[in-house]
């Protein structure tokens, strides 16, 4: 039964085989917001002619197009690895564990080009119609997993598009069944320890769980682009974005003031391995539903405890991931029923 609100809302997507040429979505997820909008740019008239002081509609025309926005979502257990593949540029895949029904897929970074997203936005309007928005050549330019106390655990993206349409037909939204979504009391979060990889699978060593109290952990990813590859006979459409700076690794720690656990790292310029793991319910043979976090050589970049009263003493560190020149500058591994991307 149509609402005409949000509630009937969908979003949709997949990876296209040529970057800007539309696909049918495939696969939909559950999401908190969207903000992608399709936002042309005017060539307006200047020429001066007696009698006339305001400038010609006749004369407006519009030029070059591109997309901007993104989506929030809480991470789901199943069905959103081509997100994490497209936001690392990853060319991980599921692997079957053994010959059980756990699949895992080990996403490291790796090159943009050829990645590309058709996403489709269904929009309710106050009469029942949900009106299809559907955008092409969709690449991520940041992303940023957050976990908070009490909380779900959340991805935000940012997307760069090429054109929308609105005469694609809305695709029917369907879900995988059993979806279940990543909390806060399922993570554990290590620092230290030593690093390595075997199988092209990364691990650490002799990581210490932090004892500190962290209320807030965020990790976020940024994927510098041109995102202005405009010429004569494109009519106003880009072509693909294609890197052009170097990508960054961030993120924050919310938590109360430990001096030698977190503030002296920073003192010391030490350079620390980070391990977020968060494990939810059980697939099969011990195989659990997981998604885990490794940057082996991150550096903090802040940690200022300030006491602003009488309650516990709260500091924020931020933290940046850097290249060991010997494993991936981050790892982000998910076990799940997924057999395909």
């Amino acid at each position: 039964m149509a609402t005409g609100t949000g509630l009937d809302a969908q979003l949709g997507f997949a990876a296209e085989t040529v970057v800007g040429t539309p696909v049918t979505v495939t696969k939909f997820c559950e999401f908190n917001s969207e903000g992608l909008a399709w936002k042309p740019s005017f060539v307006e008239p200047a020429g001066l002619r007696v009698g006339r002081k305001y400038k010609r509609a006749s004369r407006l025309v519009q030029s070059r197009k591109t997309v901007e926005g993104g989506l929030e979502m809480e991470w789901p257990t199943k069905g959103a690895g081509t997100l994490v593949a497209h936001a690392l540029g990853s060319a991980g895949v599921p692997v079957q564990i053994a010959a059980t029904t756990a699949y895992k897929q080990i996403h490291v970074p790796g090159g943009l080009v050829g990645k590309g997203l058709t996403i489709q936005v269904g929009r309710p309007e106050p009469s029942g119609t949900v009106r299809a928005h559907t955008y092409t050549g969709c690449k991520v330019v940041s992303w940023e997993f957050k976990l908070s106390n009490d909380g779900t655990l959340v991805l935000a993206l940012e997307f760069d598009g090429w054109d929308e349409s609105t005469a694609t037909a809305l695709a029917t939204a369907s879900f995988p069944t059993g979806v279940e979504v990543f909390s806060f009391q399922q993570a554990v979060l290590k620092l230290g320890g030593t690093p390595s990889t075997a199988s092209g699978e990364m691990s650490v060593s002799g990581g210490t769980t932090v004892s500190t109290i962290v209320t807030e952990i965020s990790i976020k990813g940024d994927n510098p682009l041109a995102v202005e590859r405009y010429g004569i006979g494109q009519t106003g459409v880009k072509k693909e974005q294609l890197e052009n700076d170097f990508p960054t690794l961030t993120g924050s720690l919310s938590a109360e003031f430990n001096r030698t656990e977190l503030y002296d790292l920073l003192k010391n310029n030490t350079t620390v391995a980070l391990e977020l793991t968060l494990t939810g319910s059980l697939i099969a043979s011990g195989n659990n539903y997981l998604i885990s976090f490794i940057l082996p050589a991150c550096k903090i970049k802040e940690a200022a405890p300030s006491v602003e009263g009488p309650d516990i003493v709260q500091m924020t560190t931020s933290f940046e991931g850097y290249d060991n020149e010997v494993d991936a500058p981050i790892q982000i591994k998910i076990v799940s029923t997924d057999t395909t991307l």
